[in-house]
């Protein structure tokens, strides 16, 4: 009597392979296959191989079916809330040998380019290099997982991979299936997950610096528990700087360009300022969330007709949101006066940006595109207050610019040559 044909159900997503040609009927350790390739890697308590598709690279990691579902879940939820983690592709479940033997399913995972376990970036650097930048990247990582709601329970080094990013390390979740995803974390919960991230990352260091190894970092068991307390500081540095209430002089408007400033420069961005009176003085509330590649340039034209770079975008947003901090402002005693994000963008539009590039004399107006002449002048107003410790009006800083950077800026626009006499140039796409 034949073996039964193997069974099994795959799911994915449009726009990756079918990964049908896969030996699905075969434990994970067994496969011997043409498209099986050995990266970089970290550990895992799971088995992970890894399959090559043409430039693509996916990770299979072997696990139970209930966990490889709730896996994929989180690592979608946490893609679609912006945080940084592995692409989560399907999940091939139901999983039986040509003998009719139930196996474990598979989480298919995008593997990330150009990223590195922590162990090999110690094999490549000191701790005394890697220290910063590596404990800088995990906790961004985890804060902004505890924005989105997410309780990691096993944060570690392991269960992460760095990327290189201009000098500094940028931090992804590759390994999701002890979390919990919540509409929001407690103070209790946040303390917990730290309390087992700062013991993982002393311990794999540990286990790292017990390696027979010239280049395992040197440290004993201080050191290492340092460097996990180290990581919760960081933590709750950041974790400050995003969320705490700050009394501000409902004059001094360029201190709320600065905290923003603050944020972006962190990775994070402002979604939207709530003030409240108190007194003669306004509490400002920041609230922010991870935004995706290009959400400030759909914001922008959504609100504006305004087609702008996501960094031009990033900062005339901005100042939309400045601008109906400083229409809801209200006398004291007053009740305050919401202005929805659709009145406000309508009205800075008529009221500020339009004013202002009309503003600019014609010969010097066509140096730059208005976005980025509009961006450039709120970068100098928020010089000019800065050098002068005090709030400048945007009208004396756009006058200032005029007057004293914007003619000795190099034309910006592209000219087409002269055609010649009695043709007419061609514009268009090629």
């Amino acid at each position: 009597m034949s073996a039964a044909p193997a069974t099994f159900r795959l799911t994915t997503r449009p726009g990756h392979p079918t990964f049908v040609d896969l030996p699905w009927e075969l434990p994970l350790e067994a496969w011997e296959h043409e498209r099986l390739v050995t990266p970089v890697r970290g550990i895992s308590r799971h088995v992970v191989r890894f399959a090559a598709y043409g430039d693509a690279m996916y990770a299979l990691k072997e696990e139970p079916d209930h966990l490889a579902h709730k896996e994929h879940r989180l690592l979608r939820d946490l893609e679609e809330g912006g945080a940084p983690v592995v692409e989560a592709i399907g999940v091939a479940s139901g999983r039986r040998t040509r003998d009719g033997e139930p196996l474990d399913a598979v989480l298919i995972t995008r593997h990330l380019p150009f990223s590195l376990p922590y162990r090999v970036l110690f094999a490549r650097q000191s701790m005394a290099e890697l220290r910063v930048p590596l404990l800088d990247a995990l906790a961004q990582l985890f804060v902004k997982l505890h924005l989105n709601g997410f309780f990691w329970g096993d944060c570690s080094l392991s269960n992460t991979l760095f990327r290189r990013d201009a000098g500094a390390l940028t931090a992804f979740l590759v390994d999701a299936e002890t979390g919990e995803q919540h509409p929001s974390l407690s103070d209790g919960q946040r303390a917990h997950d730290l309390m087992i991230a700062s013991e993982n990352v002393a311990g794999e260091l540990l286990d790292l610096a017990a390696r027979d190894a010239p280049d395992a970092p040197q440290l004993d068991v201080d050191e290492a528990l340092a460097v996990g307390e180290d990581l919760v500081r960081r933590y709750e540095g950041l974790w400050q700087e995003l969320t705490e209430e700050e009394v501000i002089d409902a004059a001094d408007q360029h201190r709320i360009a600065e905290r923003v400033k603050r944020l972006n420069d962190l990775g994070f961005d402002v979604e939207e300022l709530e003030l409240v009176r108190s007194g003669d003085k306004v509490v400002m509330r920041v609230q922010t969330h991870v935004v995706e590649p290009g959400h400030h340039r759909r914001r922008l034209l959504a609100l504006t007709g305004i087609d702008a770079g996501e960094n031009q975008a990033r900062q005339l947003v901005n100042d939309i949101l400045r601008y109906r901090f400083w229409l809801e402002q209200c006398a004291p005693g007053e009740p305050r006066a919401p202005v929805s994000e659709t009145v406000a963008a309508v009205r800075w539009l008529v009221e500020v940006y339009e004013p202002c590039l009309a503003a600019v004399p014609e010969p010097l107006r066509s140096k730059l595109d208005p976005p980025e002449l509009f961006h450039q002048m709120l970068e100098h107003r928020w010089y000019l207050s800065e050098q002068r410790g005090t709030e400048v009006e945007t009208s004396e800083a756009l006058a200032d610019y005029v007057a004293n950077v914007l003619p000795l800026l190099p034309e910006d626009r592209s000219l087409l040559p002269e055609p010649p006499t009695g043709q007419v140039p061609i514009v268009g796409e090629a």
